[in-house]
């Protein structure tokens, strides 16, 4: 039996707004437009639905681990609980090296032996280029939203909702 294909999505900025202070707290995190409906869209589609996010201020000590799950849950309330699982990674170079951390690949392996989906199925959806390269190298679709200049993005697209659209019109 063939196992679903998955999107792997970053959070910030993908899910919900980003801030160079850092997004740490259900009231200052900010649930992007058409989230949750693209969300159900994917889940619609057969698609299963996963986070991948590097969470550097826990490292730094700006905030914990029960801060960033508190966040996560308020993501998880937002969109009707669709989302399988969260991988994060709380380490930052100025504290601690970390394989989990993206650009590494540790996170994507991990999401991809617990779900078992063909990775040629699967798609990434990130802002930056670090959200794309591990996802390029397990041989994943891309799509890069907001900044569109990643040499390593398949696709470009305005936010997940447009995003959205590209995987579904693609689908094989």
């Amino acid at each position: 039996m063939q196992k679903k294909p998955y999107v792997l999505l970053d959070r910030d900025g993908v899910l919900n707004a980003d801030s160079p202070d850092y997004v740490y707290t259900p009231e200052n995190l900010k649930i992007l437009p058409g989230v949750p409906e693209a969300l159900k869209e994917l889940h619609n589609a057969g698609f299963g639905i996963a986070v991948i996010t590097n969470q550097s201020g826990i490292a730094q000590g700006l905030y914990t681990r029960e801060d960033m799950r508190a966040c996560h849950r308020k993501i998880q309330s937002a969109c009707d609980r669709l989302i399988e699982a969260f991988y994060y990674a709380p380490g930052h170079p100025s504290v601690s090296e970390s394989l989990s951390r993206k650009p590494g690949s540790l996170l994507f392996e991990k999401a991809m032996a617990k779900f078992g989906p063909d990775p040629a199925a699967c798609w990434m959806v990130g802002d930056k280029d670090r959200d794309l390269i591990p996802a390029r190298k397990m041989g994943m679709k891309t799509i890069q939203v907001i900044y569109k200049n990643s040499q390593h993005a398949d696709y470009f697209a305005e936010d997940l909702p447009a995003a959205v659209s590209v995987i579904l019109n693609n689908m094989a």
